[in-house]
């Protein structure tokens, strides 16, 4: 009787046990309760549940995952492919995003966002869709994959769109208390209607400690209201401006993030060289010094 009371208690705090470590791996590990649903090689179709414009040519396109509780499996710093048709000549054709969105806070759903272009056929595609409509995507992609702490400071340099990269990652890193990594943004765009996620990035620069996170816009030219309130650059990304703003090559741990469109790029590649970074490779790694996306 006795021993059958002891193996009855001591079965009891084995249940116990083991319902508590469960509990606790899925307190400490909230990952492992999401499915993730990109699949690297192959297109899946995901609908379009809201749009939310932002200028005239420009949105943040939600799309929904099969499940409340799927996550895309998106490493930040990676993009997805979208597949679409040039209107042109009917062929398919590919472009890559970079999701807005973070998969720790978009359970359900991924977040693009988009601007068309006159000439661009995937954006002109994403323009025209209507909620309910489907896009083909697939993923992860990409050479860069972005870790707390893997850098002490990130000099960030891109243009118009080109933000995506450098908000998810900036994002990522405001998110975690424990990531101490330095952001310096320079981020240029035609006029201040362009300036895309303006308000959420001044959101994350004001909640860095201790100057974390810097910006400095840069505009082709000057607002046309009011054109001495304007606090930013004007002009081109030119050498001077890099080195004014931008920590120096030879600090310890620094790294250089590129995006944008060509002509940006090139420029600020020749820049970086000049003030003493490493030389851009054709195709950057995600060790490289300067890294193009």
């Amino acid at each position: 009787m006795t021993n059958n009371i002891s193996t009855t208690v001591l079965a009891a705090i084995i249940i116990t046990i083991v319902i508590g470590v469960i509990t606790i791996n899925k307190t400490t590990n909230p990952s492992k309760t999401h499915r993730t649903v990109l699949i690297k090689d192959e297109f899946q179709e995901f609908p379009l549940i809201s749009k939310t414009v932002l200028s005239h040519n420009t949105a943040i396109y939600r799309f929904k995952l099969p499940n409340e509780t799927d996550r895309l499996g998106l490493p930040i710093g990676q993009h997805i492919s979208i597949s679409g048709v040039d209107y042109t000549t009917g062929k398919s054709i590919m472009r890559s995003y970079t999701p807005t969105s973070l998969d720790s806070e978009s359970s359900g759903f991924f977040e693009l966002l988009i601007k068309a272009y006159e000439n661009g056929n995937i954006s002109k595609m994403f323009a025209n869709l209507s909620i309910g409509d489907k896009i083909k995507a697939r993923g992860p992609k990409g050479f860069y994959t972005y870790k707390p702490n893997m850098r002490k400071h990130l000099a960030m340099v891109c243009g118009g769109t080109g933000i995506t990269p450098m908000y998810q990652i900036l994002k990522s890193i405001s998110h975690n208390s424990r990531d101490n990594t330095k952001v310096t943004l320079i981020y240029g765009n035609v006029s201040e209607s362009d300036i895309l996620l303006k308000n959420e990035i001044d959101e994350i620069i004001n909640s860095g400690k201790n100057g974390q996170f810097k910006v400095y816009y840069m505009l082709d030219k000057a607002p046309e209201k009011n054109p001495e309130s304007w606090e930013g650059g004007i002009g081109y990304i030119t050498k001077e401006i890099m080195e004014e703003h931008l920590p120096k090559a030879t600090d310890d741990g620094v790294q250089l993030l590129v995006c944008g469109p060509p002509g940006l790029v090139s420029s600020v590649k020749r820049n970086s060289l000049a003030l003493g970074f490493e030389k851009a490779k054709a195709l950057s790694k995600g060790d490289d010094q300067v890294f193009v996306f």
